[in-house]
C-alpha cells in the first residue's frame, strides 16, 4: 500500500493514507519523504472526490471502512487501482512464488541507469515519472490480484504451492499464472526449470530460461563463491556473456538470468549489464547484513519454506564456517499448517532454530484449533521458542551468523539481539 501510495504522488494525484498501526514501520520512509501524511483515527478530513483502496487486512466492518463508504466515496480494490496505473506505460511484471522482488529490484537497477523506468517493488520502493516509457511492476499472485494486469512484457520466476487461503490447490494457483501470462502484451520470460511453469498453455510468446539444456536461455558454468556468484549465459545456444553478481545462491542466478533477458530484449548491450549488475544492491530486507564484532545479523523477507531453505543455503554459501542461527515469526496460521513438514525440513540447515508465536492480522487462531508455533518447535532436534523478553537465550551467539526471517516486522527483535551483544 505505501509502495502504491508514492506511485500516485508521484504522478501528480493528493494522497493521503488511514493505519491502526501507529508504529513505525521502514515502509514509511518513502511516505515521509514525499510528506504524504497518515491518520490514525476516525474524523481527519476527507475529500469527497477522494478514490479510497484499502489492504486486505482491513475487514468489511472495520470502523474507517464503514466512514468511507457512508460519505460515499469511490472504493476500488488494490489490484483494479494497481491495473489502471500500469495500463499508463509499457510494463514489466514480475511475478513467481519465490523472488518477485529481487527480480524487480535487478531489472529497475539496470534500467533506472540507462533507459530509465519506473517501479513499484514490494520492499517499500515506489517511484513514478509521467515521461518515463517503462514500469517495472512486482505482480503479486495474492488474492489474485495480477490477473488485473496486462504488462508488456512479463517474467514467472516459479510457481508453488503458496496462499491456500485464497486458493483450493497448485492447478488452482497455476491456472491464475496462466491467466496473468497470456494477458502479456509481447514476452513471457519463464522459468524453464519449474514443472508447473512449464504446464501453462502459453498463448504469446514465451522464452523460457534456467539450467536445462532445453530452455532457451541456459545457465552455465556457474561458481557459487564466498563473494558472490558468477555464470555464463547463453541465448539461443549462442555465449551472450559472462556476468558476475554480489548475491548468493542459486535461485539469485536464476533470478538475473531472467532480468538479463528483459535488459537484452529492450536493447542493452552485455556490457552494460555487466557492469550495472556488479554495483546491485538487493531490495531491503533480502539479504540484509549488519554486522556487530565477530557477529553477522541478516534481516531477511523469506517466510515460505522454499524462500528459507535457498536463503539459508546462501547464508553457508557464505558463510562456510559460522554457526547459523534462525530466528523465524510466523505470520500466519494457515501457512504453518499447510507447510508443517516443509518448515522442518528446511531448518534443520541451520545449527539452531527458534520461532516466535504466530503474529497474524488478517487470520483468527479461532479458526485453527491447534496451530500455534510449536507444531514446528516441537519437531525440531535445536528448536526453542523465543520472544522480545527472552532475546537473552541468544546471548552466547556473538560469533554466530544469526539470521532473522519473517514477512512480518522483526525489528524489535533484531534490536534487542543488538542491544544484548553489544
Amino acid at each position: 500500500m505505501s509502495t502504491l501510495a508514492q506511485i500516485l504522488h508521484d504522478l501528480g494525484n493528493e494522497v493521503s493514507g488511514y493505519d491502526d498501526a501507529k508504529g513505525h514501520k521502514f515502509t514509511q520512509n518513502g511516505l515521509e519523504k514525499r510528506n504524504i501524511p497518515i491518520y490514525y483515527d476516525h474524523n481527519h478530513p476527507i475529500d469527497k472526490d477522494t478514490i479510497v483502496t484499502y489492504s486486505v487486512a482491513f475487514k468489511e466492518d472495520h470502523e474507517e471502512m464503514k466512514r468511507v463508504r457512508n460519505l460515499g466515496l469511490t472504493i476500488k480494490k488494490y489490484s483494479e487501482l494497481m491495473g489502471d496505473v500500469i495500463n499508463l506505460f509499457e510494463t514489466i511484471g514480475v511475478s513467481g512464488t519465490h523472488g518477485k522482488t529481487t527480480t524487480s529490484s535487478l531489472i529497475r537497477h539496470l534500467l533506472e541507469e540507462t533507459l530509465g523506468c519506473n517501479y513499484f517493488i514490494g520492499a517499500g520502493d515506489g517511484y513514478a515519472n509521467k515521461n518515463n516509457k517503462y514500469f517495472v511492476v512486482e505482480s503479486d499472485e495474492f488474492n489474485r490480484h495480477f490477473t488485473d494486469y496486462h504488462p508488456t512484457y512479463s517474467i514467472i520466476t516459479n510457481i508453488e504451492a503458496e496462499h491456500l487461503e485464497c486458493y483450493k490447490d497448485i492447478n488452482d494457483i497455476r491456472n491464475a499464472f496462466e491467466i496473468f501470462a497470456n494477458q502479456t502484451k509481447k514476452l513471457v520470460v519463464a522459468n524453464g526449470d519449474n514443472e508447473e511453469v512449464k504446464k501453462i498453455n502459453y498463448k504469446t510468446n514465451v522464452k523460457f530460461y534456467g539450467f536445462k539444456e532445453d530452455n532457451d536461455i541456459v545457465i552455465k558454468n556457474m561458481e557459487l563463491l564466498e563473494t558472490g556468484s558468477v555464470f555464463d549465459l547463453y541465448i539461443d545456444n549462442k555465449l551472450f556473456g559472462h556476468f558476475d553478481i554480489p548475491l548468493y545462491g542459486k535461485h539469485m542466478v536464476a533470478n538475473a538470468a531472467a532480468a538479463i533477458t528483459i535488459a537484452k530484449e529492450l536493447g542493452l548491450s552485455k556490457e552494460q549489464i555487466h557492469k550495472l549488475l556488479e554495483t546491485f544492491h538487493n531490495a531491503k530486507r533480502r539479504f540484509a547484513e549488519t554486522k556487530i564484532g565477530n557477529c553477522v545479523i541478516i534481516d531477511d523477507y523469506a517466510h515460505h519454506p522454499t524462500e528459507i531453505k535457498v536463503t539459508l543455503e546462501a547464508v553457508k554459501q557464505k558463510y562456510p564456517n559460522k554457526r547459523l542461527v534462525v530466528v523465524f515469526a510466523p505470520n500466519t496460521y494457515s501457512r504453518t499448517k499447510d507447510f508443517k513438514e516443509e518448515f522442518i525440513e528446511a531448518f534443520r540447515i541451520a545449527d539452531k532454530t527458534y520461532l516466535t508465536e504466530i503474529d497474524c492480522n488478517r487470520e483468527r487462531q479461532e479458526d485453527y484449533p491447534g496451530i500455534t508455533s510449536h507444531i514446528i518447535v516441537d519437531n525440531l532436534k535445536n528448536g526453542d521458542m523465543i520472544s522480545v523478553d527472552t532475546i537473552n537465550k541468544l546471548e552466547n551467539e556473538k560469533d554466530s551468523v544469526v539470521c532473522f526471517m519473517s514477512c512480518a516486522y522483526v525489528d524489535k527483535l533484531i534490536d534487542s539481539f543488538k542491544n544484548l551483544i553489544k
